[in-house]
């Protein structure tokens, strides 16, 4: 897959303790992402944060939160994050959901690395 120039970042800010069909929200965003062929997607936990509720989640030792703030980055051509979107509407029942414009300078990927999980499948 080529991706240079032009493209759109999704951003989805969800919470930790999220679920979906039974699995973590954000790991079913990815899987679902991955099915429709997107270029990638990553998962970045936050340390702290707060959303429409304004309850503060945060790692501090003295405070340990079982719902981190959760952000899942994706990347790709505008006309396939807009395909992913109603997915995404279906999935997603609190949270926010953001679309910025990315210039993609490179995609790159070399041969699968040996051990590595995409070695196994693809």
């Amino acid at each position: 897959m080529k991706i240079e120039g032009e493209g759109q970042l999704l951003r989805i800010f969800i919470g930790e303790s999220d679920r979906w069909e039974g699995k973590p929200l954000f790991s079913a965003i990815v899987e679902a992402a991955r099915r429709a062929g997107l270029a990638g997607a990553t998962v970045l936990r936050g340390v702290e944060g707060f959303g429409a509720h304004s309850r503060v989640h945060t790692a501090k030792i003295l405070r340990l939160s079982a719902d981190l703030p959760i952000v899942v980055e994706i990347v790709d051509r505008k006309d396939r994050i807009e395909s992913f979107l109603p997915i995404l509407d279906g999935m997603v029942a609190e949270g926010m959901i953001t679309l910025e414009k990315a210039h993609v300078i490179a995609y790159r990927h070399g041969p699968p690395r040996s051990g590595s999980r995409e070695s196994a499948g693809s």
